[in-house]
């Protein structure tokens, strides 16, 4: 019976301490602290919509070509008997080297055979014009013959009529005169037989001078010289081979020059001639792009996989047609002296085949309204009214061009964009805007078509120079929050994805 009250009290004295502590905790409580949030206006940067200079790109690919190029084929067979010491593909070659030759002994033995019968031919031609004088010369003494047996003929003829010769007489006189008549007549046929005999002779000397250019030609033919400074292709012939005529001995491509077929977008082009003024169309000039001056156009060629490399190059035709996969224009530029100052490492040559994208520009005849593309969100622009609150306005974008906005309709001159990337964005909210001049003036580089630092940076680079500006913002006493930091950098992430990597 003790033991059950000693638990009892035990029981109901702790009962009593759990209940004291309870009451001393709930007097001794703290209300929680009240901290009002502070809607702060979130800073943004911005630009001032304004008209600048713009020159218009076309953008193209293709693969590069020698502007000639020569394959050397066998126009007459034979044996190899002299070959270039440096007859290697790749191996340059300047103009006028012997590069091959073919045994030309025929071809001598050819071409003295013609010269001998054309000798013959002249020493006939002489012969016969010697004839034709001395039968003239024969010709004119047998007349004068003929003019006397003529007059004696009739002075026997007289004298017969009247009987004072006999008949006989006047017939032997008759015989004589017939007879010179004959010869005569024999002197004159030969001189009508000189002009045919003279034409046959002429007929075979020309034969005779043909055989002799063609022996000539075949001569030459043994003989490869490199027509331009070149560089080999592959090499077929090797010395003592025996060549048939139509055998393929070696290519070879002209290093003075080289092409590229760029494969260019139509509304690219379309954007790029709409920059030039069209001459007026003559009875002679029917093709439109015959009447556009492509000199004002700046073309350059850089190399795909290399960093760096990169010729000047002017545009010289379009191409006919379209092509039939990709159905871009064929813009045709031409390199010249690709090979001037070749560095295996950041100049290399641009050889044939190599993979390349062409860049034309020209200027805008007109200033153009630019703002950066990532500034431009699904057709609107965030603008900065008067009173610093934000605007969101539908805009017309005529085109982009890089990670730059070309805006036709919608903005006007000296209103203020917001280009950063504002998540959420409200009509009518506190905007913070802080004017970023350096932006500014990379915009007006870029839409001249210069490469400035700020697109050759890496997204990474971008984002600690963002966060190194608003940290120098906050330093000076303007109280950015993260949020501010946090958005900023979304926007370095949306404007480095129109950046051409």
């Amino acid at each position: 019976m003790r033991i059950r009250w000693g638990r009892g009290l035990l029981i109901a004295s702790g009962l009593a301490i759990g209940i004291l502590l309870i009451v001393i905790f709930v007097i001794n409580r703290q209300a929680p602290s009240r901290d009002e949030a502070v809607a702060t206006a979130p800073t943004v940067r911005v630009i001032e919509a304004e008209l600048m200079p713009f020159a218009v790109e076309a953008r193209g690919y293709g693969t590069a070509r020698p502007a000639r190029r020569w394959n050397a084929i066998a126009n007459v067979p034979g044996r190899v008997v002299e070959r270039h010491p440096n007859l290697e593909s790749g191996v340059l070659l300047a103009k006028g080297a012997l590069m091959l030759e073919i045994d030309p002994s025929r071809y001598r033995l050819a071409e003295a055979e013609a010269q001998a019968e054309l000798a013959s031919l002249a020493a006939e031609q002489a012969q016969l014009e010697m004839e034709a004088e001395n039968t003239e010369r024969l010709l004119a003494l047998e007349r004068e013959r003929l003019g006397l047996a003529e007059q004696e003929l009739s002075r026997i003829r007289r004298l017969a009529n009247s009987g004072s010769v006999s008949r006989s007489r006047l017939d032997t006189e008759e015989r004589a005169a017939l007879s010179q008549r004959q010869t005569v007549q024999s002197l004159e046929n030969e001189l009508q037989l000189i002009p045919s005999r003279r034409q046959r002779l002429e007929a075979r000397a020309e034969q005779a001078s043909t055989r002799l250019a063609q022996a000539r030609q075949d001569l030459e033919d043994t003989r490869f010289v490199a027509p331009f400074d070149l560089r080999l292709g592959e090499v077929e012939a090797e010395l003592h081979q025996y060549i048939n005529a139509g055998q393929r001995l070696f290519s070879a491509d002209g290093i003075e020059a080289a092409e590229v077929v760029a494969q260019v977008p139509m509304d690219m082009l379309r954007r790029l001639l709409g920059t030039q003024t069209v001459r007026d169309a003559d009875d002679e000039t029917l093709d439109i792009a015959q009447r556009l001056d492509f000199s004002v156009i700046e073309a350059e060629v850089s190399l795909v996989a290399g960093k760096g490399a990169r010729w000047p190059a002017r545009v010289v035709r379009i191409a006919n047609g379209l092509d039939p996969a990709t159905r871009t224009a064929q813009v045709v530029v031409r390199i010249d002296d690709p090979y001037r100052q070749v560095s295996p490492l950041t100049s290399p040559a641009l050889v044939r085949d190599m993979y390349v994208q062409v860049r034309l520009a020209a200027s805008s005849p007109e200033p153009v309204m630019v703002v950066p593309a990532a500034a431009v969100h699904q057709g609107e622009v965030y603008l900065v009214d008067e009173q610093q609150r934000l605007e969101r306005r539908s805009v017309k974008v005529a085109f982009e061009q890089h990670d730059l906005a070309v805006i036709a309709e919608g903005l006007s001159i000296g209103e203020t964009v917001i280009v950063d990337d504002l998540v959420p964005a409200i009509n009518g909210m506190t905007i913070d805007p802080w004017r970023d001049e350096e932006l500014t003036r990379s915009l007006r580089r870029q839409a001249l078509g210069e490469v400035t630092e700020s697109l050759n940076k890496s997204p990474n680079e971008m984002k600690r120079e963002a966060y190194g500006a608003q940290e120098t913002r906050h330093n000076m006493g303007l109280g950015e929050s993260l949020s501010t930091a946090q958005r900023s950098d979304s926007f370095v992430q949306a404007f480095s994805q129109g950046v051409p990597k």
